[in-house]
């Protein structure tokens, strides 16, 4: 695999995004797209696999049909996402719907294809009333979780997303009810690198498997973990799949069953491929004692993850005049919020961690790096009623193509109704 600390984009290709489409503007290289997808799609199964994308971390409709195309299907976390793959181009057979909440049209969206995981009691009996007789996904909680925050860690006790591995028996007796076989079982822990955490959840998970004589696939969602910054450990995916495939293959020796697998990675599939081009608009000093600033025309209005969770950001300053020393910068964002700040200090969003970048002059730009999931997809949207930012795809062959263009003011107040 390639550096992956190496610049998504160059100096060069900064100033041209910046001259067509303006800054802040939120750029993808379809060569990482198409690298993490390859490495995604060569995960070791030895019965079967399917790899999805978590749309919920990059849904722009250019990136779901590039990856469409290479073979990966998708997870929807609600019926809206899943509307919008169907209006992207996608089949409605290629998705898989998670939703905390009961879809208001999940009727036309089974109808329609798509494959629907039950996340709760009350879900799977919504669901058996509408399909009796019918096949039936499940996602259950094992009862671990994995993450480097409470924030990103979805299994376990403290989750409420899936059924409570407990509470099999009350599934199975809906099941009944209703004449539903479960067919697929879905688990996700969330975010980790782990492969000892790996191999004890797929231990788990198939000991519920066991209990489950219809499911042919075990789902073990994505939170694949991946480095944006040096010193984050990066999950080793074939070092993860061993281990999971080896748990596969001691269930079909000891059971003679033989279980495919199905994975939801997101961020690892996105994230180093995107980059938030800003431009520096000021400078300040807070005195002895105090800190440099660079104050750039970007934030959380495009870079939520720093405020909300203490998340690391690699950061690259092209000086347009390189004076070749270094300050000790804290970045802070655009909004009219104290806490929008792009250098908390790691894993602590009211923590100031300055970092050593170029000596810096306003109109200087500021790329902000493994930006391609969980960023264009959850920013604080309009925060100070600044616009949305543009995407752009930066093509193999070097071009740029927009494939969001920036908001107006106009789109953004639309759907107002002055009284």
């Amino acid at each position: 695999m390639e550096d992956i600390f190496n610049p998504v984009i160059t100096a060069e290709q900064a100033n041209a995004v910046r001259e067509s489409a303006g800054t802040p503007a939120y750029v993808y290289s379809e060569a990482v797209l198409c690298a993490r997808a390859s490495e995604v799609l060569a995960f070791p199964a030895p019965f079967g696999f399917k790899a999805r994308f978590a749309m919920k971390a990059c849904p722009n409709a250019a990136i779901l049909r590039l990856f469409h195309g290479m073979g990966i299907g998708f997870d929807a976390s609600s019926a809206f996402e899943a509307r919008r793959l169907i209006m992207a181009g996608i089949p409605a057979g290629e998705i898989s719907l998670s939703s905390q909440e009961l879809p208001a049209d999940l009727e036309a969206l089974v109808r329609e294809g798509v494959r629907y995981d039950a996340c709760s009691l009350r879900q799977l009996e919504a669901y058996g009333k509408l399909f009796p007789g019918s096949e039936v996904s499940l996602r259950v909680n094992p009862g671990l979780g994995s993450g480097h925050s409470q924030r990103t860690n979805v299994g376990g006790p403290s989750s409420s997303f899936g059924i409570w591995h407990e509470r099999l028996p009350e599934v199975l007796e809906l099941c009944a009810r209703y004449k539903l076989r479960i067919t697929v079982m879905h688990t996700h822990i969330g975010s980790g690198a782990d492969p000892d955490v790996w191999a004890r959840v797929a231990k788990m998970n198939l000991e519920t498997v066991r209990k489950l004589p219809d499911v042919h696939t075990l789902n073990m969602g994505g939170g694949f973990k991946i480095a944006r910054v040096r010193g984050e450990k990066q999950t080793d995916l074939q070092k993860t799949g061993a281990v999971v495939a080896e748990s596969l293959r001691e269930f079909a020796k000891e059971t003679g069953r033989e279980i495919a697998l199905e994975i939801e990675p997101g961020t690892y599939l996105a994230a180093q491929a995107g980059a938030v081009v800003s431009t520096i608009q000021d400078l300040a000093f807070t005195g002895e004692g105090g800190y440099n600033f660079l104050k750039l025309d970007t934030g959380m209005t495009e870079l939520l993850r720093p405020s909300l969770y203490g998340a690391q950001h690699n950061i690259r300053v092209y000086p347009a005049h390189d004076t070749g020393r270094t300050l000790p910068y804290l970045v802070v964002g655009h909004c009219c919020e104290s806490g929008d700040i792009l250098t908390p200090a790691a894993g602590d969003p009211e923590g100031l961690a300055p970092r050593e970048l170029p000596e810096a002059a306003i109109g200087d730009i500021c790329v902000i790096e493994g930006a391609g999931a969980y960023c264009a997809a959850m920013p604080a949207k309009n925060y100070n009623s600044f616009p949305e930012a543009p995407e752009l795809l930066l093509r193999r062959d070097g071009t740029l193509v927009t494939i969001r263009r920036r908001q107006t003011l106009a789109q953004m107040v639309g759907n107002e109704i002055p009284l």
